[in-house]
């Protein structure tokens, strides 16, 4: 079994660019939604003429539609990412717009009529308004409210869960910017970390988790940690999930 020090050395030399996950077959599992995201996403993508995914990461998932739209355009805000976006989405005729999380679309009003994301950090919900175009349609899988509570409260201690991630803020929002909600679903998946460096390697790569997350700086919980894991064989959190869907009338 590896030590302590190891475990910590191996989760903070892993690359963590991307949104590719497989590094953790084996040492993480984490439970997926009942409905499916890629594959209503692909669904709706094979449907649509002009299609825009905000926040794409590497563009992994988008990649794995069956179908393209004639015009296929990502966003991202973080370089590395940009790249790997680009060489991924290059096959589909993608293109990449390198764009802030907080920063307005550079794109026409009604230019799109599919606007997905999955997990954005932010949804600035005047802005995917102003894009569609009328009879357009956004659709996203969130993180929902609490996600991972039980990781960042033995990281931070215990946190407040604030609405900023609550569902019906969701629809909330969305009907205030002029557009119809037309699902609207959430789950609570079992997430379960196996060894040390899994937990390293997730925290590093998924930042918003624990901000300005670094080994040394919480050396000593991750050494709590690492001894919980050792006793009860695991460490057992539970994430958050929604899905929303909203029409843009015509």
């Amino acid at each position: 079994m590896a030590t302590f020090e190891e475990l910590v050395a191996e989760g903070a030399a892993v690359p963590v660019d991307g949104w590719d996950f497989s590094w953790f077959v084996g040492r993480a599992t984490e439970q997926r939604p009942s409905w499916g995201y890629a594959r209503l996403m692909g669904e709706r993508m094979a449907q649509a003429r002009r299609a825009l995914d905000l926040q794409t990461g590497g563009g992994e998932v988008l990649a794995s539609i069956p179908r393209a739209p004639e015009q296929l355009v990502a966003t991202e805000g973080w370089p590395p990412n940009v790249a790997l976006a680009r060489e991924r989405l290059a096959p589909l005729g993608g293109e990449v717009v390198e764009v802030g999380e907080d920063e307005d679309l550079p794109f026409p009003d009604g230019a799109f009529d599919l606007v997905v994301s999955r997990h954005p950090v932010t949804v600035h919900w005047d802005e995917v308004a102003r894009v569609l175009a009328p009879g357009g349609t956004y659709f996203s899988q969130q993180v929902g409210a609490g996600s991972l509570r039980e990781l960042i409260d033995f990281m931070m201690g215990p946190q407040e869960v604030g609405r900023a991630r609550d569902p019906e803020l969701a629809r909330e929002q969305a009907t205030a910017a002029g557009l119809t909600v037309l699902d609207l679903r959430s789950e609570a998946l079992r997430i379960e970390f196996v060894d040390l460096a899994a937990v390293i390697v997730f925290l590093r790569k998924v930042i918003w988790t624990v901000p300005n997350f670094t080994v040394d700086a919480y050396h000593d919980r991750l050494r709590a940690l690492h001894e919980q894991i050792e006793r009860d064989g695991s460490f057992v959190a539970h994430s958050q999930r929604f899905l929303i869907e909203a029409h843009k009338p015509a």
